[in-house]
């Protein structure tokens, strides 16, 4: 009976370690110059691909009904509210703490970059960084769920 107790503890425990070195999840963007929060953007898997959306905006200076006029993609001229600004991220190989291979896009003017998510903080936090060559810029998202 102790082993069995014993094994569904380190099995909670397992999920929970899981739980919290994922993207997966609800966060909360903020601006890397302003401070400002900016939305929440929801972080899905689907056979080991990530994918995020914007579920909410949050500056009150972005108008609830602003579309991305200045896309290139498939998301020109849709709404920014529920636009999926996240694709195709994986967990890396080597690396099993980063999660990297897709592309974020910034909806304020249209840019496409290079995307790495690295949970930090034990979860509460996301390192999302977005590349275009050598050059980057890194926004920490909190977790709001």
């Amino acid at each position: 009976m102790k082993k069995t107790a014993l094994s569904a503890m380190l099995s909670l425990a397992a999920v929970c370690a899981f739980a919290q070195t994922t993207p997966a999840g609800l966060w909360k963007t903020v601006d890397d110059d302003t401070k400002k929060e900016k939305s929440l953007v929801r972080i899905t898997e689907s056979n080991g691909v990530f994918s995020g959306r914007i579920e909410k905006l949050l500056d009150p200076e972005v108008q609830q009904d602003s579309v991305c006029e200045d896309c290139t993609d498939d998301r020109k001229d849709k709404p920014v509210l529920g636009m999926t600004i996240l694709r195709n991220l994986k967990q890396n190989a080597d690396d099993k703490v980063v999660f990297d291979g897709g592309d974020v896009l910034d909806p304020k003017n249209g840019k496409l970059y290079r995307a790495r998510l690295k949970p930090v903080d034990g979860g509460k936090k996301l390192e999302m960084r977005g590349y275009i060559g050598p050059f980057y810029r890194t926004q920490v998202w909190l977790r709001v769920e």
